[in-house]
């Protein structure tokens, strides 16, 4: 099997821990674990003596009793019977696609797109169509080239909602739309969830709308817990116990200690989403405020969600744009290039708020160095 590399994940590989301002990433500052066990009050000492006695063994293996009730709370339409844990949304996107896609199966994908979600069904041998976000219609997805895409033997229609690293929102009518064009197929459709907008957007998950929809998502983004590596995948029963069989190739639990973490933090959603909430909107609007100064960068704005992707006005390419401003100020983005789409870059905005207008006020004055 022969997969090309994975352009933002070899990126910030190399280049993430020598950062001195990282805004480069996709997740929502995160929780240090004293804050996030803080939100109801429960100290670091309090939540490990408790668990001081708690076997290290394999736990469970698809994830607690409680974890998995409390992440089918999150959906309209399914039970804890519908979901399985895996180690984040990548592993679930892997099961997935592993389970699903075979050697000569048509799968469509979005560009730019988390690149996972097409190069795995290429890996595996199936012919991958692409819809192309285009930034002049607001990197929106034309539902009618992608019904002109699907053939008779589409096997999974593969999307990022929101998406990465444009930001953008498929909202529950373009979904709607999607679904009955999958089911004229009999097509699945993957929908990788984990930027769930935070505040503008009548945003659906897939599972709840599309007996075939198979949502992906994880606390990595949206909750700010991406060190915990906890993820999930929620589908349809027939479908979950499909998975059941080869996700046992792919993992065995996720940690006990993870698990409690993920628990305490679903159980405390409404303070997390509170906080992240006012990140997003106070962050957003800095973002905003400095491309609209900025004669070098446009932007479509991202839909509350924590990844969006600048457009650079330099004579220079992006790759090496983004590596000289490294080494030069020690601020961090990633390439557009690594999504398919070279002259942008990815700003990862929701960081702490000093450290984005640190970031933004050196990416400016680097920039004018063009201006000579």
């Amino acid at each position: 099997m022969k997969i090309a590399n994975f352009g933002v994940e070899e990126w910030l590989n190399k280049y993430e821990k020598r950062a001195k301002i990282d805004i480069s990433q996709s997740s929502i500052s995160a929780f240090t674990l004293e804050e996030l066990l803080n939100l109801d009050g429960t100290s670091v000492e309090e939540f490990f003596k408790e668990r001081a006695t708690l076997s290290l063994d394999y736990g469970w293996i698809e994830g607690s009793e409680e974890f998995k009730r409390l992440v089918a709370s999150l959906y309209q339409n399914l039970t804890e019977e519908n979901i399985l844990q895996t180690n984040g949304a990548t592993g679930a996107n892997l099961l997935a696609i592993y389970a699903l896609v075979n050697s000569g199966d048509h799968v469509i994908s979005m560009l730019p797109s988390y690149q996972q979600l097409y190069e795995i069904p290429k890996s595996i041998g199936a012919n991958v169509d692409f819809v192309e976000l285009k930034e002049e219609k607001n990197w929106s997805l034309d539902l009618e080239e992608l019904r002109a895409k699907i053939q008779s033997n589409t096997k999974m229609i593969c999307l990022n909602n929101a998406n990465n690293p444009t930001g953008t929102l498929l909202e529950r009518s373009d979904l709607l739309a999607i679904a009955e064009m999958a089911r004229e197929v009999d097509a699945y459709v993957l929908v990788d969830e984990v930027y769930a907008p935070l505040g503008e957007g009548d945003f659906v998950s897939i599972a709840d709308i599309y007996e075939r929809g198979i949502s992906t998502n994880s606390l990595s983004k949206t909750y700010s817990l991406p060190g915990i590596r906890i993820g999930w995948v929620a589908t349809s029963a027939e479908i979950t116990e499909e998975f059941r069989k080869y996700r046992d190739y792919t993992m065995i639990c996720g940690g006990v200690l993870s698990d409690e973490l993920a628990i305490h933090a679903l159980k405390n959603k409404a303070a997390i989403l509170r906080r992240n909430k006012k990140i997003v909107a106070e962050n957003l609007q800095i973002l905003k405020n400095w491309v609209e100064s900025e004669p070098r960068v446009t932007l479509v704005a991202p839909n509350f969600v924590s990844t969006s992707f600048i457009k650079l006005d330099i004579p220079q390419k992006d790759e090496e744009f983004c590596l000289d401003l490294l080494n030069e100020t020690g601020v961090l983005l990633v390439p557009g290039s690594a999504f398919d789409r070279p002259n942008h870059a990815r700003v990862g905005y929701c960081c702490k708020k000093e450290e984005l207008l640190k970031g933004l006020e050196l990416l400016s004055d680097y920039l004018r160095k063009f201006d000579k």
